[in-house]
């Protein structure tokens, strides 16, 4: 018998609504509805269109409602959030692109020195985690007069089900959350005068929160069951790995590069590098750095066709491949002038020029300079991992929509030096149905049997350093 749950999977770019059926050991997925997302730059700064994406996502689940899922999970992107006074929400969400967070990391700061936030927190710096967004947030008066905080999954979730809570794995990236106790930093909270009213109970994976609206159309005992919000908490659910001794990319808009540990490593070599602790599923640690994603090529395709150009992506990666060698150039991804929206060609090649190195010529040399550079961020970070948590690591795991991308996932076993397992592309989406199919009993056990079924459902393509694929 085929049992089946929805994942309600929310990207920067892009959201999906998908059902994940369960029978004979395997699981299959299967896409109900996409849509855009994306900023909506206002007067005041960039924003998401929150009403349009939850209008999506009820389209989506009406469309699931005929297979009958016996629960939904939702994930999305991290740190964004929403303020809401009597259940209604006050204005829309800013996107973490926008430039109203450095001046508030530099404030935050001065009254709670980085180092301290690390130890307390696991968090690497991002100047728009949650809390630099939230002393951002003090100059408008929003805050004063909030009654409740919900991040974007569970907002809407929220707004699916009328149960407001918080889920843990994506409490962890906000900064807000005491690595140690695993419950909310009062004292942070008050020194940074954000305040605790606001936050809501801080609940595991996998927790019922009761049945979604009736209006959905859905069945009457439809839960709605939390996930691994934090979108790259599912996917690191979905790596079909079978032995320990591996590294995980999950791969699109942003690049994921880490591994999963049972203990944090908050050490200052490890705030010096900038790697992060963030929470798993089933009490895992996921001990990574954001790297600079796809993000950069796809942003540099869209201002190429907003401007009337016609870019056929398969050819221009063909192209790439051809590059010679000896043209490819290497740029630091991670530049902060790559965070907005804009013409990264012209940034790249300013960059270029400010280091005396040979800007690219043409697209072709562009694409590949930045997916060279990509692979060399992914190498560089697998290598400090390694060495701060003292986990060796003889294969790369990538996952999400990078997996597709043949070039990048080739170049990281190339510059890596180890074999790369590529896919499954939707990981995100099947790690958020199998964390519900075990909350109802669907399926059962550890993680590491989570991820048996996915190897039993999923061939990865696999990359060999020096060119060869299997």
């Amino acid at each position: 018998m085929t049992q089946t749950v929805a994942a309600v999977d929310l990207g920067a770019t892009s959201g999906r609504v998908m059902l994940g059926h369960f029978a004979s050991g395997t699981v299959n997925l299967e896409t109900v509805s996409r849509f855009p997302n994306g900023p909506v730059d206002t007067v005041d700064g960039l924003h998401w269109n929150v009403l349009e994406l939850y209008r999506c996502v009820v389209d989506g689940l009406r469309l699931a409602a005929r297979a009958r899922p016996g629960s939904v999970g939702v994930d999305s992107w991290a740190v964004d959030y929403a303020l809401l006074r009597g259940g209604r929400v006050l204005g829309f969400p800013y996107h973490y692109r926008d430039s109203r967070n450095q001046v508030a990391a530099e404030r935050a700061h001065r009254i709670v020195p980085p180092e301290r936030m690390y130890r307390e927190s696991g968090l690497q710096f991002l100047p728009f985690n949650t809390v630099y967004q939230l002393v951002a947030e003090q100059d408008g008066g929003l805050l004063d007069v909030a009654d409740r905080l919900l991040l974007i999954p569970d907002l809407i979730g929220y707004l699916l089900s009328g149960e407001a809570v918080t889920e843990r794995t994506n409490a962890s990236t906000t900064g807000l959350i005491d690595i140690a106790s695993g419950k909310w930093n009062r004292r942070l909270l008050s020194e940074l005068s954000i305040p605790e009213r606001i936050l809501t109970d801080v609940v595991d994976p996998g927790t019922s929160l009761g049945p979604v609206r009736s209006s959905l159309g859905l069945d009457a005992d439809c839960e709605l069951v939390t996930v691994g919000s934090h979108d790259t908490a599912s996917a690191v659910v979905a790596v079909p790995a079978v032995h320990d001794d591996v590294a995980y990319i999950s791969s699109g808009t942003w690049s994921l590069v880490g591994l999963e540990l049972p203990q944090p490593v908050v050490t200052e070599a490890s705030r010096a590098a900038n790697f992060t602790n963030e929470a798993g599923v089933d009490g895992r640690v996921r001990f990574l750095r954001n790297v600079s994603g796809l993000w950069l090529l796809d942003e540099m395709l869209r201002h190429r066709r907003d401007a009337g150009e016609d870019v056929d992506l398969a050819a221009l990666l063909d192209a790439a491949a051809a590059v010679d060698s000896r043209d490819v150039v290497l740029f630091d991804t991670d530049d902060p002038r790559f965070l907005p929206p804009g013409d990264h060609a012209s940034r790249i090649v300013d960059w270029c020029r400010e280091h005396d190195v040979r800007p690219p010529e043409g697209l072709a040399e562009l694409t590949r300079a930045i997916l060279e550079s990509l692979a060399e961020a992914y190498a560089r970070t697998l290598r400090q991992a390694s060495e701060l948590s003292g986990k060796a690591v003889t294969t790369v795991h990538i996952v999400g929509g990078g997996s597709r991308n043949r070039l990048l996932c080739q170049l990281t076993a190339d510059r890596t030096g180890l074999p790369v397992l590529a896919g499954p592309v939707e990981a995100t989406a099947l790690g958020n149905v199998l964390v519900q199919a075990r909350a109802l009993g669907i399926v059962s056990g550890s993680l590491e049997a989570l991820r048996a079924l996915v190897a039993a459902s999923v061939t990865p393509v696999g990359y060999q350093p020096g060119g060869e694929r299997s």
